[in-house]
């Protein structure tokens, strides 16, 4: 039986290697071999049921103790076990849900004394989205509002109505009145509507596809959606993070402990993606994540056209010593035209003040 390397596996299964590393620790899901000198891990295809009935234990929020004891019973059995878990989830949700209505309750009337000095936060920023050298056409969007910033990058020559209709689907979220938790949802849903709808615009190499990185605020929660390579970064404390991870065939490698960090930004097949809107023949996986915001914070988002030929060093030094956001916005452009500028560049620079 030929093995599956436990990224094959974790893709077939839809789970991560991270999730098969830490169910092989529990001892959940062992592997069926594992390379004695480079410990890299495989698996036979006969567990792959296996994998998808934790992976869907798990996405109804079961203990990892509790679905180990639900592996080893036979199916009826299970199905029981299941129902029972659930019904118990069902009555505790609701003994939760009387005491939330209360605690609400409770808070709105301290909050409404408390808002009249509560201070504002508001973005304040710059958008640039400029062809790169040699480019007749460009297929990179980028946008900022007081409370949404995105970036798009469309490929395979339609990509440019894909990204467009990326950022335009999530401008319909801005003016949302919803919780920022409820808006990680929408964005969820959103994010599945667009992807069917890009695939459905081609077909074979006509398909488009169109990466996406937003921040939708609510106050001060982010709500963050990401598809692809283009990135978000934050500025905090003279600090910069990337707030998200590359979803490309060099990254996967770089994961896998296959190429280095430099080699994977000087490797042929860096541009590959592995996830895009419309990219392929399965639902896309978005990541997805809640963050809060502190004034002072600043945000870049940007396409691979930036993020691929400007050094870490050198955009933390723009981002932190070039002042407001258009003079900034303007560096970064000029630094990537400096560098070549092979690819289309987009970016927002938005910083989080206190009003």
């Amino acid at each position: 039986m030929q093995l599956l390397t436990i990224g094959a596996f974790a893709r077939a299964a839809r789970l991560t290697p991270k999730a098969l590393r830490l169910y092989a620790e529990v001892g959940l899901l062992a592997p069926a071999a594992v390379d004695p000198e480079s410990g890299y891990r495989f698996y036979e295809p006969r567990q792959l049921a296996h994998a998808r009935l934790i992976a869907a234990l798990r996405r109804i929020g079961m203990p990892l103790a509790s679905i180990r004891v639900v592996c080893e019973l036979e199916p009826g059995a299970a199905a029981t076990a299941v129902t029972a878990f659930w019904q118990q989830v069902s009555a505790d949700t609701a003994t939760r849900a009387h005491r939330v209505t209360r605690l609400v309750e409770q808070l709105s009337r301290e909050g409404a004394t408390m808002s009249a000095n509560r201070p504002t936060l508001t973005f304040r920023y710059a958008v640039r989205c400029e062809p790169g050298h040699g480019r007749d056409s460009n297929e990179d969007v980028a946008y900022a509002g007081d409370r949404l910033l995105a970036v798009a990058d469309g490929t395979r020559g339609a990509g440019g109505a894909a990204s467009a209709a990326a950022v335009n689907a999530l401008k319909a979220l801005e003016l949302a009145d919803k919780p920022a938790v409820e808006l990680l949802a929408m964005l969820a849903a959103t994010v599945d509507e667009l992807d069917r709808a890009v695939h459905a615009t081609g077909a074979g190499d006509d398909q488009p596809a169109t990466t996406v990185t937003a921040l939708l605020r609510r106050g001060s929660q982010l709500a963050l959606v990401h598809v692809g390579d283009t990135r978000a970064y934050l500025l905090r404390g003279g600090e910069l993070a990337q707030l998200t991870q590359d979803h490309t065939w060099v990254q996967e490698q770089v994961d896998y402990g296959k190429l280095s960090p430099d080699q994977a930004a000087a490797h042929p097949r860096r541009a590959l993606l592995t996830r895009a809107l419309g990219g392929g023949g399965r639902p896309v996986e978005a990541d997805l994540a809640l963050r809060t915001a502190l004034a002072g914070d600043r945000y870049l988002l940007c396409s691979d056209g930036l993020s691929a030929v400007v050094g870490r060093g050198e955009l933390h030094t723009a981002l932190a010593e070039t002042g407001a956001p258009e003079p900034t916005a303007q560096r970064l452009i000029e630094l990537a035209y400096a560098a070549g500028a092979p690819d289309n560049i987009a970016c927002v620079v938005a910083d989080l003040v206190s009003t």
